[in-house]
């Protein structure tokens, strides 16, 4: 896996046209002052990025992370928090960007950029068959009576207080503490990415668990701080090239069509 990564932010890097020394603006000094791309990411959403058990992030966005980072000329480093944190620190200056599953909504959109999308999900819920079941059937899903796990700050809270009205809302610090509520019985359910509660049904086949209905439209996009127009401009021609030459498609479908990477896990 380490050479298909190397190989793929060589050829980024190769394949960017816009070089270090025409960046400029007051995010962009930072990084290349510092020689630093902090990104800010959770610990905990495979495939799109999680812990490995050699204990480095690995991931799809964490390859495109890397692939920013080396087209930049500098290194990358993954700053992990709870998803609620992210948006702070990204305003605070604590955090130069978020690729972090993050969907690009309106509200958030109000107080920072955001450049994609580079991937579009859609909110699943995980699940027994006959809570799946009846979570399907449009006419009926507002009323079921469930306990309902998911990540505090991100849409799914929104969404979960807003569609189930007869559901109790637990809130989790992260995708995991969700899925270890929903298999200790704590939660009749979870609802969060496609990607994460494919990933959760497939790991745990033993729990017989499901996964719904796609639920929302999903577009997951960059964040970056307000104010550096130029910083907006270089991500949105990077995320650009990237597309064109194929390399989003190709990493899109080494992470999401393929399991010989779970081997890496803990």
């Amino acid at each position: 896996m380490k050479k298909k990564v190397a190989l793929f932010v060589t050829i980024v890097s190769l394949a960017i046209v816009v070089g270090t020394q025409a960046l400029a603006g007051q995010v962009l000094d930072r990084i290349i002052a510092s020689g630093e791309l902090k990104v800010g990411m959770t610990k905990d959403s495979p495939p799109l990025h999680t812990m490995g058990k050699d204990g480095q992030m690995m991931g799809f966005e964490v390859d495109i992370a890397q692939a920013m980072a080396i087209s930049m000329g500098v290194k990358e480093k993954i700053v992990t928090m709870d998803f609620a944190k992210l948006l702070p620190a990204l305003e605070s200056g604590k955090i130069d960007v978020i690729i972090s599953g993050m969907t690009m909504t309106s509200e958030r959109n109000l107080k920072v950029a955001f450049v994609g999308p580079y991937h579009i999900t859609g909110k699943t819920i995980l699940a027994k068959h006959d809570t799946v079941f009846k979570l399907n059937q449009e006419e009926s899903a507002a009323n079921v009576d469930i306990k309902l796990a998911v990540l505090k700050g991100g849409t799914s809270e929104e969404i979960a207080k807003g569609a189930f009205t007869k559901a109790e809302v637990l809130v989790a610090d992260s995708q995991d503490h969700a899925l270890q509520m929903l298999l200790d019985g704590k939660a009749d359910a979870i609802m969060t990415d496609k990607p994460f509660c494919v990933f959760a049904a497939f790991r745990h086949k033993d729990k017989d668990l499901e996964v719904s209905n796609t639920l929302t439209f999903e577009p997951l996009g960059i964040a970056l701080p307000e104010g550096d127009s130029l910083l907006i401009n270089w991500v949105g021609n990077f995320l650009m090239t990237l597309d064109g030459n194929g390399l989003l498609q190709q990493r899109t479908k080494f992470w999401f069509s393929n399991s010989s990477w779970m081997k890496n896990l803990p």
